[in-house]
């Protein structure tokens, strides 16, 4: 824990670096030409998957899209450093930026995103985007294209993404004789369900099966219709009314399992109903070629998250981003290779093929092509509903995201759970906690 915790003060500092170092450069106009030869353009890359599942494609999407942009492009060539981790490839990033030398196009991890806006690393694509008559927004999911906006401006592309959903063991529920859930389920469908399948089947005095495991506090406010900051990061509502229901009906969740732990083991052994997972985890874990097959043991499926009193059957996203280099001196080259990479349906189609994440382009995740390979490499013909898939990646929750957004976070986080594993009034800590949040955000 250390360990990560010091790669990320580490990371923090280079940013920090970064905003004195572009400060400088910008002011003095001393920034250097990425590249003499006119006719190379760069691009940062990383060389494992970004869902952290080991396979042996990680420059394949890539490779196949270099072709197809230099066969358009005649003398043209698109070059990248291999065998930068993604473990090791925001701090890469961060000393190319510093040295002058970063590429014209990188891969952005969604944590880094909002510190390279600020610091001003990336360029404003709105007159690109707006100038083009062969792009069209409209094309990609609405929520994996605001992703890539930082205060309303349009900062990169997005290139792959992942829902969240609820994934539910239906073996468990024909055995209790309990529906599947619709797909406008709600909190108390949710609660019901838990209840009715929490129990102890082995008859030692003991509660072996449960109802949920993995759903939180963001999952909770999520669906709740909940925005816990501003959009400048400057001020906290976690005294909203919305909230209080949220740790409520936490609290109720956690009280059906009378003082037992339950971890995500009890749900790979069959034992709990309902798991929050990433649509890249069951990609990662389900198909055969991988011969994991971790949950071999039950049917499952996957089902939109359930909606709160305030809010609606919706979810995060989580998304892989594509920037421009604000300094690059190819932007023509550089835009076409990114639209390359995020607009060529035959690219976006490999994605579902050589990586476990989702397709941005709507008309390439809703295809029939789509539907039978994640149909024969899940080994299953009724696990997957596409509508569900495509919904959960339209109507994804696009969070209000700020400079030292992980950060805030982390308060937050350490807010809810002293609320619920506290004794004192819920509504009273909610007040103690925002004020002391509000004092940290104003502190930064």
């Amino acid at each position: 824990m250390g360990s990560i915790k010091n790669r990320k003060n580490m990371i923090a500092g280079f940013f920090c670096a970064l905003l004195l170092v572009l400060s400088g450069l910008l002011y003095f106009g001393g920034y250097e030409k990425l590249n003499a030869d006119d006719n190379v353009i760069t691009i940062g890359v990383f060389s494992d998957s970004y869902w952290e599942v080991q396979n042996g494609y990680s420059y394949q999407i890539l490779e196949d899209a270099i072709e197809i942009f230099e066969k358009q492009h005649p003398g043209a060539r698109v070059e990248y450093v291999s065998g930068i981790l993604k473990e090791d490839y925001s701090e890469w990033l961060s000393e190319q930026i510093l040295a002058g030398r970063a590429p014209d196009l990188f891969f952005v991890l969604p944590e880094d995103f909002n510190d390279l806006a600020e610091l001003g690393a990336l360029k404003d694509l709105t007159r690109l985007t707006g100038g083009d008559g062969e792009f069209d927004e409209k094309r990609f999911y609405s929520s994996a294209y605001r992703y890539g906006q930082y205060n309303g401006v349009q900062y990169s592309l997005p290139y792959e993404c992942a829902p969240k959903l609820m994934f539910l063991n239906k073996s468990i529920l024909k055995k209790e004789g309990v529906p599947l859930p619709g797909k406008e389920w709600t909190w108390e469908d949710f609660y019901e369900i838990c209840s009715q399948v929490t129990k102890d089947t082995d008859g030692n005095g003991m509660a072996d099966q449960f109802g949920v495991v993995g759903y939180g506090w963001e999952e909770a406010f999520e669906s709740n219709g909940i925005t816990l900051f501003n959009r400048k990061g400057t001020e906290c509502y976690l005294t909203d009314e919305g909230v209080e229901d949220a740790l409520v009906f936490l609290e109720r969740l956690k009280e059906l399992n009378v003082g037992y732990n339950v971890t995500a083991k009890d749900f790979d052994l069959g034992n709990v109903v309902f798991q929050p997972m990433w649509f890249s985890e069951y990609r990662a874990y389900k198909p055969y070629p991988l011969s994991i097959k971790k949950y071999s043991g039950f049917e499952w499926e996957c089902i939109p998250m359930p909606a709160g009193p305030d809010g609606d059957n919706i979810s995060t996203l989580n998304t892989l981003l594509i920037a421009m280099n604000e300094h690059t001196s190819h932007e023509e080259y550089a835009w076409d290779f990114m639209k390359t990479l995020t607009c060529d349906v035959g690219i976006q189609s490999e994605i579902f093929d050589y990586s476990e994440g989702v397709s941005v382009l709507k008309e390439v995740t809703e295809s029939e092509e789509t539907l039978k390979l994640l149909m024969e490499s899940s080994g299953s013909g009724n696990s997957l509903n596409l509508q569900i898939l495509s919904d959960a990646v339209e109507n994804a929750v696009v969070t209000v995201r700020f400079r030292n957004y992980s950060e805030a976070m982390t308060k937050a986080d350490e807010a809810v759970n002293a609320i619920l594993e506290g004794n004192s009034n819920i509504r009273m800590a909610q007040i103690v906690w925002n004020r002391a949040i509000n004092q940290y955000l104003k502190e930064q």
